[in-house]
């Protein structure tokens, strides 16, 4: 009966070691620390890589951090930017990538504002000279723009449609003001959309005509909104992207999370 064990044990052990050796060789030799960190590194590097692709030639995220945009956009609201519609922006150059198309009259659009060093630092975003911002584009290259006491017009026809302008603050006064002096050289003479103010304020100004590869932009809350009016016209190079919807909202007031705004579509 002994001898008979025996003999089993020696059958069983080479079976046995066949099942470790499979095993073994399905986990691959053991790697050192040096080899884990090196393609931990690795996998961060590409992550880091593709995340800087995406959001520095497709799409970006932007925070809206002030009402000149209301009822449109809110402050708090989150949203994604699409990038290579227009064109994309190659950091730290003067270059644009080739877009897909031009800005539209009435889109919504981000881009990097014209210098605002004329402004008072009160109204300045963050105290930048350039920021990103977003605004509507209610004029492009060769239209004929000018306001009649808060009334914009567009070639000659009042836009009485479309967005919420806010309402005029009951105590505001409409008073002629220098910040809005760099229009003069533009304006048109004699034309038929009549004179312009002897001088320009918030609510009346022009008739003049955007020049040549620049837009025209307002905030769709326009008594709450440093635009166009005040730094001029948008170069075409500066258009960053079209934003597309909000990603998530948050009122930072009243400390909640604004459901019904998740995935509204920008218009």
């Amino acid at each position: 009966m002994a001898v008979a064990a025996k003999n089993k044990n020696k059958k069983n052990t080479p079976a046995s070691s066949k099942r470790r050796n499979v095993v073994a060789e399905a986990r691959g030799p053991r790697k050192s620390p040096r080899d884990a960190l090196i393609e931990w590194s690795r996998t961060i590097i590409a992550a880091a890589a593709i995340f800087l692709f995406v959001t520095t030639f497709l799409v970006e995220a932007y925070r809206i951090p002030s009402g000149s945009m209301e009822p449109t956009l809110l402050v708090g609201d989150f949203l994604f930017a699409n990038k290579i519609i227009f064109g994309a922006h190659v950091p730290f150059t003067h270059v644009n990538l080739p877009g897909f198309r031009d800005p539209h009259r009435g889109e919504v659009v981000v881009y990097q504002s014209p210098s605002q060093d004329r402004l008072p630092a009160n109204l300045r975003v963050k105290d930048e000279l350039t920021p990103i911002v977003v605004k509507r584009l209610v004029g492009v290259a060769g239209d004929t723009l000018y306001m009649r006491d808060g009334m914009l017009y567009v070639n000659g026809l009042a836009q009485r449609q479309g967005f919420g302008v806010g309402d005029k603050p009951y105590d505001f006064v409409d008073t002629p003001d220098s910040l809005f002096n760099w229009q003069v050289p533009f304006e048109i003479k004699g034309s038929r959309f009549g004179q312009a103010p002897a001088h320009p304020s918030h609510d009346n100004w022009g008739p003049f005509v955007v020049p040549a590869g620049h837009y025209f932009s307002l905030g769709d809350n326009r008594y709450n909104s440093v635009d166009a009016r005040y730094y001029g016209f948008v170069p075409r190079a500066n258009i960053r992207g079209k934003p597309m919807f909000i990603y998530m909202s948050f009122d930072f007031d009243d400390l909640r999370v604004r459901w019904s705004r998740f995935g509204t579509i920008i218009r």
